[in-house]
């Protein structure tokens, strides 16, 4: 039987996501590694929601961070340290949504998640045993998620393949990337740094460093002369919102790939474990608005004069007919097909 674990590098593996320890909430600090593995200790919710906005864990580290900021806050008032309010609960999931408010994942799954401890208040049961069942289940299916795609997604990459990926596409990529060389694919695959967080350079490559794959660190406006000296055959990416209409939205810079992907005729695969299907068209989907200053800087240190004004959109979004086929859980999906494979607003978590 396989495990997720035995296939993930350090940053990945569920316990150094995000965990419970004593009576806070360790997050794996993405910030600082690869040159430390560390962990951001919160005390409360309001730490954790400042951990996300302030990048300390991202892709798919927010929903798990949350979701352990609302086991602490079950655990406390199980102990009797916190009226058994169901308020507070809706009070947390309110301030964790405002995070991060591209990926909806989050939103939805703190939804149920809510749903069920309340539903265990109601008869006055326990809310962490209701919170932990609820993470236990989730993680559960996320694994069995993680297979399907990674399954697909090492089927897709034929024996001598370059493979252009953009940002972090965590479990997804690495999971394709490490059946596909199980297979014996002789693989390259080209990572972009990702500015201004370096998020390729900092997480992607020293992931896939990690699992022995061939990994080689691009800038990120090296792609389209890559694709044009015939080095990348397919281009894979997470993303951070697929709507039903096949509609997608990733770190930013993958837009511009996708089109010069379109141009030199090579597919572009995105993953989506959880397409949002109450959400159709690109109108629908929130780009976050980072603070400009982030893109005057690089790791701290400033990259320009401080009166340069500056712009920084944390995501773009790519149409579907520069998609080859998203790759989901249920099987690899035409963008135009998506919400006939899911159904009008179906949940996908």
């Amino acid at each position: 039987m396989r495990h997720l674990s035995d296939y993930m590098p350090f940053i990945l593996k569920k316990e150094n996501i995000a965990r419970i320890e004593g009576d806070e909430v360790l997050i794996g600090n993405r910030s600082l590694y690869p040159f430390e593995k560390s962990f951001f200790r919160c005390r409360e919710t309001e730490d954790v929601a400042w951990a996300i906005e302030k990048m300390i864990t991202q892709g798919g580290g927010p929903v798990r961070a949350a979701m352990q900021a609302m086991l602490l806050l079950a655990k406390r008032m199980d102990e009797g340290r916190l009226p058994r309010d169901p308020a507070l609960f809706v009070q947390a999931k309110e301030r964790l949504e405002r995070t991060r408010p591209t990926n909806t994942t989050m939103v939805r799954v703190l939804e149920l998640m809510v749903s069920a401890i309340h539903d265990s208040l109601g008869r006055g049961g326990s809310c962490g045993e209701s919170a932990g069942a609820f993470i236990a289940t989730y993680e559960s299916r996320y694994e069995e998620r993680a297979f399907a795609m990674a399954d697909i997604g090492s089927s897709l990459i034929d024996d001598g393949d370059g493979v252009l990926t953009m940002c972090f596409a965590e479990t997804s990529f690495i999971l394709t990337i490490a059946l596909a060389m199980e297979q014996g694919k002789r693989i390259k695959v080209y990572t972009p740094e990702t500015r201004p967080y370096l998020q390729g350079a900092r997480l992607t490559a020293p992931c896939l460093e990690e699992i022995g794959a061939d990994v080689t660190l691009i800038t990120d406006n090296m792609p389209a002369y890559l694709m044009s000296q015939g080095e990348i055959q397919k281009y894979m990416t997470a993303v951070d919102i697929a709507v039903s209409d096949g509609w997608v939205a990733n770190k930013i810079g993958t837009y511009q790939n996708a089109i010069s992907a379109a141009f030199h005729g090579i597919p572009y695969f995105p993953f989506s474990g959880d397409p949002d299907m109450r959400k159709v068209g690109r109108d629908s989907i929130i780009i976050e608005q980072r603070d400009p200053e982030e893109v005057k800087h690089l790791r701290g240190l400033a990259t320009t004069t401080d009166t340069m004004k500056a712009y920084y959109p944390a995501f773009d979004i790519v149409p579907p007919h520069l998609i080859a086929g998203i790759i989901t859980p249920k099987g690899l999906i035409s963008p135009y097909l998506l919400r006939r494979e899911y159904g009008e607003g179906e949940s996908a978590l």
